[in-house]
């Protein structure tokens, strides 16, 4: 068996209904590719698979015998250019890193969550350095991820987070979280590795719509006034002057987009931290949105449908091939959003040279510009480097 070669990925994706011939397809499919003891697998487990997740891992654990194994369970997953939102299936993908790093360049992290008595804290974070960047796979229900970014956000302020929620169980303690021979059910696990060795995509499908504007009064989650008007009438107003089409969009879903860097002349799609407007006080003309606000923000509404999402996350792609991709892309994706299946994957793939997977989050995580965040309804993809000349 031939050892991995740096700077090479692979992946393998199986639907097949026996779990070992599964594993065997997906695990040769790699091991062809990449060749034994990569420096890290990461594994998504979809439907009934599930019920056989200790012996996939072991199957992954002997005939790849990667350094690090990450894995998780997920509604759907995705290998390569297909998308399996539904059903059951597996996904193995695996490789190394580009030289100067190796193995050692990667660390392993399993994260829980205590309570202090004046809220949650998140516990098993290693000392981090500019130079890292953090993948993470976390559970929804026990690991507190918006404090997790806010505290990271203070002690790492330089350090990226990506990664995704597992969605396969829909109470607590129902999905599975893998680090090496450790499997749990709460809390997040992932992989410190050198930020140079990655690119980072976080596309998140919106385009503004109206004007921007300057928040002139607003607290906690409310905005009251936009540039010196009532939040309602700059909204009514913006409204009124759109086209049927957007006016459509906007009345089935609007969204509330924050500037993230606000030293920019004009702002265009991804320039934007996006959140959901949650509802209105007529009584008072403020709009409630899905995030704290303070004045002086710059927000612009903001609509989504596939057009938007699929000419956002082409105009992302990074502008040379990638060595491999993992893939963290909302369940509300998918069909639910694109008029044709494997959307995500199938763009992703064509500028992969290695393996691409990935799977159907219940949330993701990653940067906006240099902001860490939770969000929903976004592709974010980690491109892994060929080389690091």
């Amino acid at each position: 068996m031939i050892d991995s070669a740096r700077g090479s990925f692979g992946a393998g994706l199986s639907t097949h209904p026996e779990p070992a011939v599964a594993a065997g397809e997906a695990i040769g499919t790699v091991v062809e590719r990449v060749g034994a003891a990569p420096d890290l697998a990461v594994v998504f487990v979809s439907g009934t698979m599930i019920e056989q997740l200790d012996d996939l891992l072991d199957a992954v654990r002997t005939l790849l015998a990667p350094v690090t194994l990450l894995a998780t369970t997920a509604v759907g997953i995705l290998g390569g250019s297909e998308e399996v939102e539904s059903g059951h299936g597996v996904v193995v993908w695996a490789g190394s890193l580009a030289e100067p790093f190796d193995a050692a360049a990667i660390r392993p992290v399993r994260l829980t969550a205590v309570d202090t008595g004046s809220g949650p804290a998140v516990i098993g974070m290693p000392s981090l350095t500019d130079d890292d960047a953090l993948i993470l796979l976390a559970d929804p229900f026990s690991f507190p991820a918006d404090r997790f970014v806010d505290d990271l956000a203070i002690a790492a302020p330089a350090v990226p987070i990506v990664g995704g929620f597992a969605s396969a169980g829909p109470t607590p303690g129902s999905n599975r979280l893998v680090l090496d021979d450790a499997v749990h059910d709460d809390g997040a696990v992932g992989v410190i590795v050198p930020a140079a060795a990655l690119e980072l995509t976080v596309s998140q499908g919106c385009r503004p719509i109206g004007e921007p504007w300057v928040i002139t009064a607003g607290a906690a989650n409310m905005v009251h006034e936009l540039g010196g008007k009532p939040a309602m009438t700059r909204l009514e107003e913006m409204v009124d002057a759109l086209s049927p089409e957007d006016r459509a969009l906007a009345a089935r879903g609007l969204h509330a987009g924050f500037v993230v860097d606000e030293q920019q002349e004009r702002f265009l799609a991804g320039d934007f931290l996006i959140r959901a407007v949650l509802g209105a006080d007529r009584s008072s003309g403020a709009i409630a949105v899905g995030t704290p606000v303070e004045v002086g923000q710059v927000m612009q509404f903001q609509v989504r449908d596939a057009s938007s999402a699929s000419d956002e996350l082409t105009r992302l792609l990074p502008g040379e091939a990638a060595a491999g991709a993992l893939v963290f892309t909302c369940n509300g994706r998918g069909t639910h959003l694109f008029p044709d299946p494997h959307h995500d994957a199938s763009l992703i793939d064509e500028v992969v040279d290695g393996g691409v997977a990935g799977m159907f989050c219940a949330g993701e995580l990653g940067p906006v510009g240099p902001v860490n965040a939770l969000h929903g309804f976004t592709a974010t993809v980690v491109w892994f480097r060929t080389s690091l000349a």
